[in-house]
């Protein structure tokens, strides 16, 4: 193997939002050397998402982080009743229903989880530069050189081995590498902000819908209170201009036909409902996450949640590449593994748009819309993709049960230890689990014991399957099947997803 080029930092992630500072987490709590380029000077204090869905929460709890983004008590778990939610602003889904692990909904403004993230990053060794706005990514042999550009106009260079754009909708490393962004155009001109409503008694109370558009408010009775707008007008004239107050306020009373007093802006912003992702998730060293792979309409808070899944699954993978030991493809199965699940997501919300017309010819099918969500199999089917329960993956063996599959949080005991699994993937390396002590499987796995972590434990009910070989980001690879070909099988699974035992 040819000498590796010398570089400044091994993966410099453009872009300190949640996705780029729980990416940065995960490869350094990986050992990876991880430097993080923010645009901003000081973290602005924004959060334009505030939920977290079901399989992010269970992700999150698989690193230990699940209570950590929670600034307020935490969320309960399933089973305490109904746990209503929209599709197309229609409250009529019940996620408690596809739901069967830890909270169907978490509370989590976007800024403190990002900070969240961002102060366990370096904690763990991550580096994190402010105040960096990338103007040029130039890709060398066998590296990436960065050049950016501070407030000030002093420019700095920065060579890594690897670059992931976790920049955003308008992602200058996407644009800069040449990526295709391509879809559908936005039609719908919204606006959203957080403002003081001089006379919140008045003011529209929660999701309103009329012919003129929509209407969303989140009352803050003790401060600044956020305020949203749909228009189906016809989208922005300039998407990029800034927002003043009089415009927010004169869109507001528009909708609502009626005054509505607000002052104090807090922060103003304008999106549409743009459904755009990118042609491909990597560009030879180059690789993107989140809102810089795909965008749309916030319907349901799922882009965060889509965004912060990618970093997750990209995080041990990229750092495998690093270590030396990834299999021909580990890589790339980030793209096809990722990319169906964000094109699905955009495939839902543009249907949610197409439902939320303000046109009153829209009214019937609404309805109707309505009392259908309300069947079990509707319910399951919705729910399912709103909460992103339903995701699995294609691991190569279809007749394998559970390979695809989200591992459940098993109560294990071993020996006189209680624990979980959930626990047993905080450090986000691969697991073995043998569940009835099959000392054939931990010889398989022996070669691998560097970077496979092998525990024999007892379920706390049953599981159906004597062993399962779970990935780092909790999705299973592999399942005993109790026959003559299990001991063949874990071995082939073991090189497929992990590598060559002596490679790294």
């Amino acid at each position: 193997m040819p000498p590796r080029p010398a570089v400044d930092t091994q993966v410099a992630v453009v872009g300190g939002g949640p996705v780029g500072m729980l990416l940065a987490r995960e490869l350094a709590l990986l050992g990876v050397r991880v430097t993080v380029l923010e645009q901003l000077a000081a973290p602005s204090g924004a959060s334009k998402a505030g939920t977290l869905h079901a399989r992010t929460a269970q992700t999150l709890h698989r690193r230990g982080l699940l209570e950590a983004v929670q600034p307020g008590p935490p969320a309960p778990p399933v089973g305490r009743g109904p746990v209503p939610f929209h599709f197309s602003g229609m409250f009529d889904l019940d996620l408690a229903r596809v739901v069967d692990e830890g909270p169907a909904l978490v509370g989590s403004p976007q800024a403190w989880a990002q900070e969240m993230f961002a102060h366990d990053a370096a904690r763990l060794g991550a580096r994190v530069l402010r105040d960096r706005e990338v103007v040029g990514v130039e890709r060398e042999r066998g590296a990436v050189r960065l050049t950016a550009r501070d407030s000030r106009g002093t420019v700095s260079t920065l060579r890594a081995l690897w670059v992931v754009g976790a920049d955003g909708a308008r992602s200058a490393v996407r644009r800069l590498s040449g990526i295709p962004f391509s879809g559908t155009p936005g039609r719908v001109a919204a606006l959203i902000g957080e403002v003081r409503l001089l006379d919140p008694g008045h003011a529209p109370q929660g999701w309103q819908r009329n012919p003129r558009g929509w209407t969303l408010v989140w009352q803050n009775p003790h401060g600044r209170s956020r305020v949203c707008t749909y228009d189906f007008g016809g989208p922005h004239p300039d998407r990029q201009a800034p927002v003043t107050l009089e415009e927010f306020r004169s869109a507001v009373e528009r909708i609502a036909g009626r005054p509505v007093p607000m002052d104090s802006p807090g922060w103003l912003t304008r999106f549409s409902d743009a459904a755009l992702q990118a042609e491909s998730y990597r560009v030879g060293r180059v690789l993107l996450a989140g809102d810089a792979a795909h965008v749309h309409f916030p319907a349901g808070g799922q882009g965060v949640n889509l965004g912060l899944q990618d970093a997750v699954n990209l995080g041990w993978k990229l750092a495998a590449e690093i270590h030396g030991w990834a299999p021909p493809g580990l890589l790339d199965s980030y793209e096809d593994e990722r990319m169906p699940v964000a094109e699905a997501v955009l495939e839902n919300v543009r249907a949610q748009v197409a439902l939320m017309d303000p046109d009153p010819g829209m009214d019937a099918l609404r309805t109707l819309f309505a009392r259908m969500m309300h069947f079990d199999e509707v319910n399951q089917y919705l729910g399912g993709m709103i909460s992103g329960v339903d995701v699995r993956y294609e691991t190569g063996d279809r007749n394998d049960p559970y390979a695809g599959r989200f591992a459940p949080d098993l109560s294990l005991k071993r020996g006189q230890t209680l624990t979980s699994l959930a626990e047993l993937l905080h450090t986000a390396r691969p697991l073995l689990l043998l569940l009835a002590g099959s000392g054939d499987l931990s010889r398989v796995a022996g070669p691998w014991s560097s970077r496979v972590d092998v525990v024999s434990a007892a379920a706390s009910e049953p599981v159906g399957t004597d062993a399962l070989l779970i990935r780092p980001d909790g999705y299973i690879a592999w399942s005993a099947r109790g026959d003559a070909t299990d001991a063949d099988r874990l071995g082939q699974a073991l090189e497929c997803w992990f590598g060559d035992p002596g490679a790294g």
